[in-house]
């Protein structure tokens, strides 16, 4: 069940948990080990916060990338009962810039599939408070694009064979209006958020996406990743 916070009523996920950790905004330390279960995250405002990783999920690779010509790191968790791994199927993978930011997360996971959505207010309280916790810079100057549901999709083991399940959330489109980058925070049907991306650059024409999706992974299978 989500928790929340009685001070704020506000909705804190149950595998998704920010804690603070810190007030300096000091560089987090390094990840050391294999099986790590929390990401430590650099917020100039608040210090460090952890992203808890789901408890169902363990860590099965970390990687330097490049994110619009700049160095990050991204870690893919996947299920530690071996249901449905690899490329196309459950995980959690997280994309961290070097300073500590986090710049996106995917948690797609089949049990979301097939259940009853967040309304449009609902899901932008959640999205609002997410970003207030992860990435509250992104607050001073935005708008909101819209708000509508959003499909992905993951392989799951059927009998003898896999086949594509569909997950829904409901997805905050929003802009920075002060560099004109996109940002959005996809909330999943059980209320915790499924998706977060920001700094996204497009380009007008042809109009496509220009910043890297490590986050996909259509996209990492089409580019060999």
């Amino acid at each position: 069940m989500p928790r929340r916070n009685p001070a704020r009523n506000a909705i804190y996920p149950a595998g998704l948990v920010a804690v603070l950790l810190a007030t300096s905004p000091a560089s987090p330390e390094p990840l050391k080990g294999a099986d790590m279960s929390t990401i430590q995250l650099l917020s100039a405002e608040k210090g460090i916060e952890t992203l808890t990783v789901p408890p169902a999920y363990e860590l099965v690779s970390r990687q330097t990338v490049t994110v619009d010509g700049e160095a990050a790191e991204l870690f893919r968790h996947e299920r530690r009962d071996g249901r449905n791994t690899g490329l196309f199927g459950e995980h959690f993978s997280i994309v961290r810039d070097r300073s500590g930011r986090l710049k996106g997360f995917a948690r797609m996971d089949a049990d979301l599939a097939g259940k009853d959505l967040p309304s449009r207010e609902e899901a932008r309280a959640i999205a609002l408070d997410f970003l207030g916790r992860f990435a509250p810079d992104l607050l001073q100057s935005f708008k909101i694009s819209w708000i509508e549901p959003h499909d992905e999709t993951v392989n799951v083991a059927g009998e003898g064979r896999s086949e594509a399940r569909t997950i829904t959330g409901m997805k905050v489109k929003m802009r920075n209006t002060a560099d004109g980058r996109w940002f959005w925070v996809i909330v999943g049907a059980d209320r915790d958020v499924m998706v977060f991306e920001r700094d996204i650059v497009w380009i007008t024409i042809p109009g496509r996406r220009k910043t890297e999706k490590w986050l996909h992974d259509a996209w990492l299978a089409e580019n060999e990743r």
